[in-house]
C-alpha cells in the first residue's frame, strides 16, 4: 500500500509499466468564501472511472463499461462547481446528519426537545437547508494498491447545526476498484446523544441518457414502510406482494410507474431489506438491457429509497456533456435507515451516544452482459 498526500498525481503501475490504478486530484472551483473545492478523479485499468468532489462528497462522474466495452457516464451531474451552487436536487451527494425526512423536523431526545431546520414543507430533509450536502469536506489520508484507490474525506458537524444536538465526528471514504466496485465507507462518533443516518443520493443513468423506465430493478425486500402526508412513514409495515412496489422478481421501472399512488406520479418509497441490516448483502440488482449495464448495490443497512425523479422540472437539468435528464431521467437507490426513525421507536437503531461508532458500507458494483 502506498500512503499519499494531498495535491498531487499519484499512479501504481505493474512491473510491466500498464497502468494498474490512478488516482488525481485537481482544482474544481472557488466557494463564494474563496475556499477552493478539490475534484478527485479514480481510474482502474480498464477505464472504470469516479470523479468526487470534496465540495458535498459529489459524485459528478460515473464511467462504466458498456456490454461492448465502452465507456459512459452512469450518473446525473455537472462538470463545474458554479452549477452545483445554482441548485440541484442533491445530484451525487453525501445527505446528512440524517438523511430522509423527519415529520416536523421534531424529536425528543432523552426529554429534551428538538427543532429541526424545516427545508421540505412541514418537514426536514437530508439534513436540513445547509446540510453535509453542502459542506466543503476535509481532505484526509488517500491510498493506492495494484487493486484499489481511495479517498478519506473528513468533516466536524459542531452542535446546533441545523439544530442537533451533539458534535458530530463523521469520516466518509470513497474507493473504486479493479473489480469496478465504488465503495463508500461511513463513520461517526458524537460527544452527545443524536440521530445519524448517512446516505449517498447518486441518481444512476445506466444508458447515460433518456429515460429509466426500461430499467429492470429486483430488490431483496418483501416489505416496505407506508407513508401519509409528506411521505411520513406511518410506523406500518407492508408486503410489496400484490402491489406496483414488488420487486421480489425483475420488473421495469416504467411497467408500473404510474400506479404507485404518489403525486407526481413514480417511486419514492423506502423498502426494508430482507437482510435487516444484520449483514452485509445484496439489495437491489438494475439491468439496462440496451448497453448490458449492470448495477447491483449491497449494503449492511436495514432499507433503501427507490426515487425516480419524481419533481424534475419540465425543463429537465442540462448535465455533464450537454444530456438533458428530465423527470423519470434517473433512479436513486438510497442505503439508509428508515425515514423519520428517530420518531418510531420500533425502526431500526437511529440514535448514537458517546463512546458508540456509526460505521457503515454501501457498495456500487458495476458489471455488463
Amino acid at each position: 500500500m502506498i500512503l499519499l498526500a494531498a495535491r498531487e498525481d499519484f499512479r501504481v503501475a505493474s512491473g510491466g509499466g500498464d497502468l494498474i490504478m490512478n488516482l488525481d486530484q485537481a482544482p474544481f472551483g472557488v466557494l463564494p468564501d474563496g475556499r477552493t473545492a478539490q475534484l478527485f478523479t479514480v481510474r482502474n485499468r480498464s477505464g472504470t472511472t469516479l470523479k468526487v468532489t470534496n465540495y458535498g462528497l459529489i459524485i459528478t462522474e460515473l464511467h462504466t463499461p458498456d456490454r461492448a466495452g465502452r465507456l459512459g457516464n452512469v450518473v446525473l451531474g455537472f462538470d463545474n462547481l458554479p452549477r452545483y451552487l445554482q441548485g440541484h436536487p442533491f445530484f451525487g451527494a453525501i445527505a446528512g446528519r440524517v438523511a430522509n425526512r423527519i415529520g416536523q423536523g421534531k424529536f425528543t431526545l432523552d426529554g429534551v426537545d428538538f427543532q429541526l431546520a424545516i427545508n421540505n414543507g412541514v418537514n426536514h430533509l437530508h439534513g436540513g437547508k445547509v446540510g453535509f450536502d453542502k459542506k466543503l469536506w476535509t481532505v484526509g489520508r488517500q491510498t493506492v494498491t495494484d487493486h484499489e484507490a481511495a479517498v478519506e474525506f473528513l468533516y466536524t458537524s459542531v452542535e446546533g447545526e441545523e439544530g442537533y444536538p451533539g458534535t458530530l465526528q463523521v469520516a466518509v471514504t470513497y474507493s473504486l476498484n479493479q473489480d469496478h466496485e465504488v465503495r463508500i465507507h461511513y463513520r461517526a462518533t458524537t460527544d452527545k446523544a443524536t440521530p445519524i443516518n448517512l446516505t449517498n443520493h447518486s441518481f444512476f443513468n445506466l444508458a447515460g441518457g433518456g429515460s429509466i423506465k426500461e430499467h429492470e430493478l429486483q430488490l431483496t425486500a418483501d416489505r416496505f414502510t407506508p407513508v401519509a402526508a409528506g411521505l411520513i412513514p406511518t410506523g406500518e409495515f407492508a408486503k410489496v406482494q400484490g402491489t406496483a412496489l414488488d420487486f421480489t422478481t425483475p420488473h421495469r421501472l416504467g411497467e408500473r410507474i404510474e400506479d404507485t399512488g404518489l403525486t407526481p406520479t413514480g417511486y419514492d418509497h423506502n423498502f426494508v431489506l430482507n437482510s435487516g441490516g444484520r449483514s452485509f448483502a445484496l439489495a437491489a440488482r438494475v439491468i439496462e438491457p440496451d448497453s448490458g449495464r449492470i448495477l447491483e448495490v449491497l449494503t449492511d443497512q436495514p432499507g433503501v429509497q427507490l426515487y425516480t425523479a419524481n419533481f424534475f422540472p419540465p425543463a429537465g437539468f442540462d448535465c455533464t456533456g450537454g444530456i438533458n435528464f428530465g423527470r423519470h431521467g434517473g433512479f436513486c437507490l438510497e442505503t439508509q435507515n428508515f425515514p423519520d426513525a428517530v420518531n418510531q421507536p420500533h425502526f431500526p437503531k437511529s440514535v448514537w451516544r458517546p463512546g458508540e461508532i456509526y460505521d457503515t458500507t454501501t457498495v456500487f458494483r458495476f458489471s455488463a452482459r
